[in-house]
This record gives C-alpha cells, structure tokens and sequence, in this order.
C-alpha cells in the first residue's frame, strides 16, 4: 500500500461520520469536478507566472532603492539580497499542483479513480504550502487557517464524491436497524 493510500484511508475513516451530500449533489459535483480541475489548473500556472515576475521585478526595486541610498548615504536602505527562496517554494508548489489539475482532467472526465487520487494528491500539496505559509512574512497563521479550512472543505467535497470515481462508499458505519412499527408505515 502506497503512502497515499494509507493516507486516504486514514481520512476516510475520519470523514465518514460527516453529513452526506444528497446523492444528485454528489453527481453534480463529480460531473463539474473535471472542469474545475482544468479552470484551476490553467489559473495556477498563470498565478505561479504572475508571482515569479513580480518577486523579480520586487528584487530590481529593492537593489535599485539600495544602490541609490549607498550612493547617496553609504548605507543601503535594505537588505542587499532580497530572499526569494519562499516565494520560489510558493511557485514551484503552484506550479506542480497546477500540473497536477491538469494531469487529473482526462481521467476525471473519464470517472477514473487516478484522477480522484491526483485531486487528492493536489489537496494535500495545498495543505502543504498552507503550512509553508506560516513561515512566510506578514501571512503567518491567519494564512493558515484559512488554508486549512479551504483544505477541509475540498476534503469534504472529495470524499463525498469518491464513490463516483471508482473509490469507496466513505459510509457513517453500519445503519441503525429498522423498526417494525417505522416498516408498517
């Protein structure tokens, strides 16, 4: 058993005492899931682009700002080399969730399992870099917690619809026996 596997299974377990989406929801969602895994696929790549251009065009700033105040004070205003290491780190993980995304659409529209488990190989990444987050200037917990409350609802989501892509019925346990009297109605 591969380490996602054991992980999945672990968070089943914890999921299956949640409230069930009614079964016509779950058919929604696993019919629109595919789109949304290439919307948000294309959005990331697009979002990691942004982000690494706009840490360079960050890093110009700050080394133009602080040639001119040695220039002018002897002393730079700043740190000389601006630590992009973390803001890299958010890209490369934008970027390989996004491959991730758009790896899982064909199988997702297929009603693969290995599209579901590269949706949930993408929600774990994401709660990854949520954790990465706190250690981020100025976002900290507050990031984080906001991550990890998107992370448990996509986890939600997830393993309500998992029965659809050839998975496991996440189930509440076994059913409570049915009465006579509740039969005779």
């Amino acid at each position: 058993m591969s380490a996602l596997e054991t992980i999945e299974n672990k968070m089943a377990t914890a999921f299956k005492d949640v409230p069930a989406l009614p079964d016509s929801s779950k058919e929604a969602l696993a019919k629109v899931w595919p789109w949304l895994a290439l919307i948000g696929g294309v959005l990331q790549l697009l979002a990691a682009l942004a982000l690494y251009h706009l840490a360079n065009y960050a890093s110009r700033v700050i080394d133009l700002a602080n040639s001119l105040s040695a220039y002018y004070s002897g002393q730079p205003v700043g740190p000389s080399s601006f630590d992009k290491t973390l803001i890299y780190l958010g890209v490369l993980m934008l970027v390989v969730d996004a491959v991730i995304l758009l790896l899982a659409f064909p199988k997702l529209q297929k009603r693969e399992k290995g599209g579901w488990n590269l949706l949930f190989l993408g929600a774990l990444i994401n709660l990854v870099y949520g954790v990465v987050q706190i250690f981020t200037y100025n976002r900290g917990i507050g990031s984080f917690v906001g991550s990890l409350i998107g992370s448990l609802i996509a986890f939600y989501l997830l393993f309500q619809v998992r029965e659809k892509f050839g998975g496991k019925k996440v189930s509440a346990g076994p059913s409570a026996p049915v009465s006579p009297i509740q039969d005779a109605k």
